[in-house]
């Protein structure tokens, strides 16, 4: 049997129950597919800083590049900074020394979980933000350049990495369109009636549109995609963006459809990826137990997805599939956790998945 080593960096605040609840869930598919899967726990973060003096090892980064996939749970702590006021953001430092430059943030409606567009329309919301995940005005991180009178950060976008998550981007809709019975859609958002980078971006795409004759392609700038995110999430497929605009709007999506504790990720490059939830470490409710755990196990689904992808096997995909279904059913049956104002906390929130998968 196929070993595969999954590195777990748990982190900060609710990082570690969220991980611990998805770990449950993975070893329960485990152990019905035999998938061979083996966890490996690394400690990173905000309190690794503050107890070592770093919040990325070399020793810790060596182990987690070696690993098949890394499964993260939430960095960063407001009280534990850099000198310079910033925060701890080791998981930003992941994507950039393993070129992860493809975030994959899913925005889907799970039955049963309260939606705050009253039109009937946003049941149906199911579509994918393609956040570049290494350039774009994060390049600037650690490089900006203040003064007494001035400060200065820089946007950058290369030609290389653009291409890249292009490509991504048509592959990714001609895979939805497939599988969901629908035509694929590209939506490429940007501010390119403004910025002479974002209209090189829309040559770019426009570019590589040519080889994907079977999915739609058109543009959108971001003003007006925060507006229609509003007003019709349902029309969407695909959006591919700068970084920026991509975190911005991940989280602007996520309150559609129940707010970030529904709102997995995926950090994809050519031979290495990250899996988190799309929240942080949430120091409000941290060691409380009632942290909701879906954003993270929907994550690792999306985790055995990639591995599928990778030759794991069938069995990979099966699992995935298994997950998702069971967060569908445990919401559909009644499940409430206290982001969405219910009273189930963490424990619960994992027994009714794991009750689900049957």
């Amino acid at each position: 049997m196929n070993s595969y080593d999954i590195a777990v960096l748990a982190g900060d605040g609710i990082g570690p129950e969220v991980v611990e609840a998805t770990l449950a869930v993975l070893r329960k598919v485990d152990a019905r597919h035999s998938l061979g899967l083996g966890f490996t726990e690394l400690r990173a973060g905000a309190f690794a800083y503050r107890d070592t003096g770093t919040d990325l090892s070399d020793e810790v980064f060596d182990r987690a590049r070696k690993a098949d996939a890394i499964l993260l749970g939430a960095m960063g702590w407001p009280g534990i900074r850099h000198a310079d006021g910033t925060e701890l953001a080791p998981q930003i430092t992941l994507r950039q020394r393993l070129d992860l430059f493809g975030g994959v943030r899913p925005i889907r409606a799970i039955p049963g979980v309260p939606l705050p567009l009253v039109d009937p329309r946003a049941a149906k919301i199911d579509f994918v933000i393609l956040r570049e995940s290494t350039e774009g005005l994060f390049f600037s991180k650690d490089k900006g350049v203040v003064t007494r009178d001035q400060a200065e950060e820089t946007l950058r976008m290369t030609r290389g990495t653009s291409l890249r998550l292009a490509r991504m981007a048509f592959d990714l809709a001609g895979q939805r369109a497939r599988r969901l019975g629908r035509s694929g859609r590209v939506t490429l958002v940007d501010k390119a009636n403004v910025f002479r980078a974002f209209a090189w971006l829309r040559q770019i795409f426009q570019e590589v549109a040519v080889d994907y004759p079977e999915v739609r392609h058109d543009a959108a700038y971001v003003d007006a995609m925060a507006l229609d995110l509003i007003r019709r999430p349902w029309d969407f497929d695909l959006l591919p963006t700068e970084n920026m605009f991509g975190d911005i709007l991940s989280d602007l999506a996520a309150g559609l459809i129940g707010g970030m504790g529904f709102a997995p990720s995926a950090d994809l490059g050519e031979g290495h990826a990250v899996f988190q939830p799309s929240h942080g470490t949430a120091p409000d409710i941290a060691g409380k137990g009632k942290a909701n755990p879906t954003a993270t196990i929907l994550s690792a689904a999306m985790m055995l997805e990639w591995l599928a992808m990778r030759d794991a096997g069938d069995a990979m995909a099966e699992a995935a599939q298994e997950i998702r279904a069971a967060v569908d059913a445990a919401f559909s049956e009644g499940l409430r956790t206290a982001d969405i104002g219910g009273t189930s906390g963490t424990a619960e929130a994992t027994r009714a998945v794991l009750s689900a998968l049957r």
